[in-house]
């Protein structure tokens, strides 16, 4: 089991550091990320692979450590996207200034989102996982995964091709 653990650290670290980065500021994700480890580590034995991939599950105790970092500060947990991520200076300038006129649509339309749709279109976004593995992190069945994250997606396309709704919400 300790080499099977060795190998999940190395084939995950690196996405569950970013799921880290991407919901906190200041430098927390790479303590949080020894947390997720200490805490992965001690319940190595309660993973079943008939119940899901390795890759959900550690995101599963990640998302776990993260809300227990928010609870333990009595901080809210942040509305996501709601700090600035550094820029990647080998993206093309065109690109990111695409992104950035969409980024406050987006923002707007993504605060929109109940809190479950939201997580789990940001799960399958940008971590990658499936809608079944996103389901096992957020735990909940996946044929319901797969439609909320539908109506998830259904809600976006709305909010972001109907400009005049995006800044309704926004002045609200």
């Amino acid at each position: 089991m300790d080499e099977w653990f060795v190998a999940q650290v190395d084939t995950h670290g690196g996405d569950i550091h970013a799921y880290l980065s991407r919901r906190t500021a200041g430098g927390v994700a790479d303590d949080l990320l020894g947390e997720v480890w200490v805490a992965a580590y001690a319940g190595r034995s309660s993973f079943d692979p008939d119940l899901g991939s390795p890759r959900a599950w550690l995101f599963g105790v990640a998302r776990h450590v993260l809300h227990g970092y928010y609870r333990k500060r009595r901080l809210r947990v942040p509305r996501l996207l709601g700090f600035e991520r550094p820029v990647d200076e080998t993206d093309a300038v065109d690109a990111r200034l695409d992104a950035a006129a969409l980024g406050p649509a987006l923002r707007t339309a993504l605060h929109g989102l109940p809190a479950v749709e939201r997580e789990l279109l940001l799960l399958v976004a940008w971590e990658n996982l499936t809608p079944t593995e996103a389901a096992q992190v957020l735990g909940i069945p996946p044929g319901t995964a797969r439609s909320r994250l539908h109506r998830a997606r259904q809600r976006m396309d709305e909010h972001l091709t109907d400009p005049a709704r995006t800044r309704q919400e926004a002045d609200r």
